[in-house]
């Protein structure tokens, strides 16, 4: 049975990142995967997102940076996505990306550039 930080988790989960990709997620979940999505969206969206020291704008300058220092390019996408959802300006992700090419390297500055390109292409296209 979801609790009250499973639901706040999961509203902040759809807000960020689009409902439709979280309830895609909630729904492919099997019995091998559905306990982490409860994890997952009940303590990193419920417990931490939901936290009032940071915005979600500085939080999601933080997951830019540390997707691309752990070169998750697949996370890194939906966090794009959820940067922009959050206020961020395509400018302001490019800035990100190149302060964590100095700190991170370049290879994975390099890979996080190419997806962050695709999501502008695809809201673009889409538009």
């Amino acid at each position: 049975m979801p609790s009250e930080r499973f639901d706040k988790g999961l509203a902040v989960r759809r807000e960020v990142l689009g409902a439709a990709h979280v309830d895609k997620s909630l729904r492919e979940a099997d019995d091998f995967t559905r306990e982490l999505q409860a994890l997952v969206t009940e303590y990193c969206w419920g417990e931490v997102w939901t936290r009032e020291g940071l915005d979600r704008r500085t939080r999601s300058f933080l997951n830019l940076a540390f997707l691309t220092a752990l070169n998750r390019p697949h996370e890194l996408k939906l966090h794009v996505r959820g940067a922009l959802n959050n206020g961020v300006t395509r400018d302001e992700i490019k800035e990100a990306l190149l302060q964590a090419a100095i700190y991170c390297g370049v290879p994975a500055a390099l890979d996080s550039f190419r997806v962050a390109r695709e999501v502008f292409r695809e809201i673009d296209s889409a538009g």
